[in-house]
């Protein structure tokens, strides 16, 4: 068991590709391409194909646009969501002001809405974005916000569909930010493809991601995330 673990450290953290496939360009009905870079784990694939083409059956041109994520990039994203490169948001979707927040808050107002680096789910290559390519118009852009998801939104009526399949006809995949538990903001656009996204939340640990941070030391607060890392696993990493 031991050696399980350790196998899979890199894949748990980010650090790693091995566990990817590539899953290649596809032209959706709007003319929008996926990109071709997008990597997902390779046991995942055929499932989400699977997942997709029933969608397609609806009328739904179900892509992802975010998939895998090493820690590298969530570090970039991190670190330019603490130093003002991209704006921070409130519950309800408008930018917050960091310099009103002390430390602590700003890293608990990102984590909000975007994982410690070492702990994203999307490292492991289970879970994906989606969204609804038919639906889309000339010119929009996605902004994974709950307003597209939901009421009158622009992808609301494939996200009424999933609400339907994920129980009856897709049980392996699910929500893992369906509601607001008090730590990440709910992600109905978040979907993890259980039978390998549990094991590896299996195999997770602190003393695991607190020696890939100090390791990296390249994390903005990383000295105040280590100090409250007990509390940040509990509240946005455990579900």
């Amino acid at each position: 068991m031991m050696v399980e673990k350790s196998i899979d450290t890199d894949i748990l953290t980010g650090t790693t590709d091995r566990h990817l496939v590539g899953l290649g360009p596809n032209k959706s009905k709007g003319g929008h391409m996926t990109p071709s870079n997008m990597l997902v784990h390779k046991e995942a694939l055929g499932p989400f194909m699977a997942l997709k083409t029933a969608a397609a059956e609806e009328g739904f041109d179900l892509c992802i646009c975010s998939a895998y994520r090493s820690f590298d990039r969530q570090r970039v994203i991190w670190n330019d969501k603490l130093s003002g490169l991209r704006s921070v948001l409130d519950q309800f979707s408008n930018p917050i002001d960091l310099n009103q927040l002390s430390d602590w808050q700003k890293i608990e107002a990102v984590l909000r809405w975007s994982a410690l680096p070492g702990t994203s789910r999307h490292h492991w290559g289970t879970d994906f974005d989606v969204y609804d390519a038919a639906a889309m118009v000339d010119g929009y852009q996605i902004r994974l916000v709950p307003e597209e998801c939901q009421g009158t939104g622009i992808f609301a009526p494939m996200h009424e569909w999933l609400n339907g399949a994920l129980v009856n006809t897709q049980k392996d995949f699910y929500r893992p930010y369906a509601v607001d538990r008090g730590g990440v903001a709910p992600e109905l656009w978040h979907l993890s493809y259980r039978p390998i996204a549990n094991s590896y939340a299996e195999q997770f640990s602190i003393p695991l991601i607190t020696q890939q941070l100090v390791n990296d030391g390249q994390l903005m607060y990383l000295d105040i995330v280590l100090e409250h890392i007990d509390e940040i696993i509990e509240r946005f990493v455990t579900l």
